[in-house]
């Protein structure tokens, strides 16, 4: 693996990242000198993410199990890009829980850190004023194709940076 190419995608956080559909591709882009934290609370997907990094070599991988709880396990302004993919829908978190998601998001992102949504399974205008509300500006919208599970899937990421 290289430096990584974009250069200041060094640290990032897959929260809910499952068995690793964006958490592996993600540690090949930031490269040697970059790091990805995969946290979930699912035992066995994190179990298949981390076959999957030694399969393809992937040593740039940091795997976080948690009990579930609200509070992400890393210090103030210390992630660079904070992953959350089809995760912070009401399947998973009711609203207060997941405005707390999303001001732990906003607590451990760099001051012009990314906060990057894949809303499947939420109204788009919806989840951005909420974000939005927590003190982040939606800095890009694009439409495109993503491995959803073992699938190809279309639909909208929504890129915002705290304010």
């Amino acid at each position: 693996m290289g430096q990584g190419i974009i250069p200041f995608l060094q640290i990032i956080l897959d929260f809910g990242c499952g068995a690793g559909y964006y958490t592996i591709p993600l540690a090949k882009i930031v490269g040697d000198n970059g790091k990805v934290y995969a946290l979930d609370k699912d035992g066995n997907s994190l179990g298949e993410l981390k076959s999957k990094a030694k399969e393809e070599k992937v040593k740039n991988i940091e795997i976080i199990k948690t009990s579930g709880e609200l509070k992400i396990p890393f210090e103030d302004n210390s992630i660079d890009v904070v992953l959350l993919y089809d995760v912070i829908h009401s399947y998973y978190f009711s609203d207060d829980e997941r405005k707390k998601v999303v001001d732990e998001v906003k607590r451990v992102l760099k001051t012009k850190g990314m906060l990057s949504l894949y809303p499947k399974h939420m109204n788009l205008e919806e989840i951005k004023c909420e974000i939005e509300k927590e003190g982040f500006y939606l800095e890009k919208r694009f439409f495109t194709t993503l491995l959803h599970y073992y699938s190809l899937t279309s639909g909208y990421i929504l890129n915002f940076r705290r304010r």
